[in-house]
């Protein structure tokens, strides 16, 4: 049976080779070639993966990104589409689903929302929920940078507490659009936003939010 994360994978692996190496994504400073390659130094290179979160392992991910943007990009699809070698972690289905699902959904729409002509995608109800679940778990996490309080709310009322303090801005919007604005992507992000004006001004400017 497909997961999420597993569908996922192929959209992304399907988005990028169309797109070609060189198109814009909604990574700062990232052409599709690098996030190509950071998907697949993320999985294929933990040593070197580290360095995402741990100051004393960047220079071993600066290395192992040079190494494997310098791959045919053709490779590093492919890479992507195969997934982690046989021994990876990786290959637990309740750990790929847990660890890839959000991170190839939001460099899926990395690449989507970075085009001129994107829209937005319809996703299942299922899928939806799937994605809350996800982002209670981690919404303190992603806001903990956050400038103001932060709260997130389905249309369907629920809420979670990404960030306490004042003022508080509220914002609104599908769990898939909650999830882009928690990580970082307020602009691509479909929601809508409700609290003191500056407030408002200083979370959707903010470069804190995410990891």
């Amino acid at each position: 049976m497909s997961t999420f994360a597993k569908r996922e994978r192929l959209l992304l692996a399907d988005l990028l080779e169309t797109a070609g190496p060189d198109a814009p994504t909604l990574c700062e400073g990232w052409l599709t070639r690098d996030l190509a390659a950071h998907v697949v130094v993320r999985e294929r290179r933990p040593d070197a993966a580290g360095g995402l979160l741990i100051k004393q392992l960047s220079s071993r991910l600066d290395k192992a990104m040079d190494e494997f943007t310098a791959k045919p990009y053709e490779e590093l699809i492919q890479l992507i589409r195969t997934g982690p070698p046989r021994f990876s972690p990786f290959q637990l289905k309740q750990l790929d689903e847990a660890s890839n699902t959000i991170e190839f959904y939001v460099h899926t729409e990395d690449v989507r929302r970075a085009q001129e002509d994107w829209s937005p995608r319809e996703l299942d109800p299922v899928f939806q929920d799937a994605l809350w679940s996800r982002l209670e778990r981690t919404a303190r996490l992603m806001g903990r940078g956050a400038p103001t309080g932060l709260v997130l709310r389905r249309p369907n009322g629920q809420t979670v507490v990404a960030h306490r303090g004042t003022p508080v801005v509220t914002v609104t919007g599908e769990p898939s659009e909650l999830l882009l604005f928690s990580y970082g992507r307020q602009s691509a992000a479909k929601v809508e936003l409700d609290g003191e004006e500056e407030a408002i001004t200083r979370l959707h400017e903010a470069k804190a939010l995410g990891i």
